[in-house]
């Protein structure tokens, strides 16, 4: 059976080193298992990771040829780190959950996706919007999608028009829905107060400003721009090619 609370034990493991104020090149160490848990986590691969800890799947873990010498440096030292924690008597409580980090690393290097958490922490670090895995323009067609996949992606979330639906499925039942969050609301709320809008561009309808956005070759993650003297924010999922405006009013505040 899954435990679903796998990857928030470890990242509390994470949590409590850090709280500890380590040195640079461990909070480096540590930023990095918490970006390559929260990767296994947003791209749905909750199940490859179980069924590789239980054996199954590739276990190659050498260094990915995708990755950048920096990268892979660090990873290498990440591992380094978490196995000399296994040994310490202090961590016998910790130890299922540090496992868990390894494997997580591991699982990542044997899978070749090394390029692809490099990309995810790039997002991470921009404050880029939250990561999706599909994108549909009807319920119906994202329906059709997750009746017909093999495998769903297990709480990854994915895009119906403009929303944000996680995607949830049980293995062992084979009950799958894609409900609709309010994860982008909240992030919406959170990017206006740690980077207040400032508008790339004006235009005095949305239908300007969609075209705008269509007709740009490489637009960036993000950015603010203003229609008819709102603020919206232009987004941009490269992995699925998907373009939207988003109004600030969506925004869901922290209500102190």
């Amino acid at each position: 059976m899954m435990n679903l609370m796998m990857l928030s034990d470890a990242q509390q493991v994470i949590g409590r080193l850090w709280s500890e104020d380590p040195p640079q090149e461990q909070r480096r160490v540590l930023l990095l298992a918490r970006d390559a848990l929260d990767f296994i986590s947003a791209s749905g691969q909750w199940y490859p990771f179980q069924d590789f800890r239980e054996g199954h799947g590739p276990h190659d873990s050498s260094t990915s040829l995708e990755e950048s010498p920096a990268r892979s440096g660090l990873l290498a030292r990440t591992t380094q780190f978490f196995e000399s924690l296994l040994d310490e008597p202090s961590t016998v409580d910790a130890r299922a959950h540090i496992q868990t980090i390894l494997d997580a690393l591991r699982f990542i290097s044997a899978t070749r996706q090394g390029k692809s958490l490099e990309e995810f922490i790039q997002r991470t670090e921009s404050n880029d919007p939250p990561m999706v895995v599909a994108s549909f323009e009807t319920k119906e067609q994202a329906d059709d999608w997750l009746k017909s996949h093999p495998s769903p992606p297990v709480f990854a979330e994915v895009l119906i028009g403009n929303s944000y639906h996680d995607v949830v499925y049980d293995r062992a039942t084979n009950f799958r829905r894609l409900p609709r969050n309010r994860h982008f609301e909240w992030y919406l709320g959170w990017l206006e107060q740690n980077d207040p809008p400032v508008a790339s561009a004006s235009f005095a309808t949305r239908d300007e400003a969609e075209t705008w956005l269509k007709n740009q070759a490489h637009p960036p993650p993000r950015t603010w721009v203003l229609i008819a003297g709102e603020f919206y924010l232009a987004v941009f999922h490269p992995n699925v090619n998907h373009r939207a405006l988003y109004p600030i009013s969506m925004a869901i505040r922290d209500v102190l």
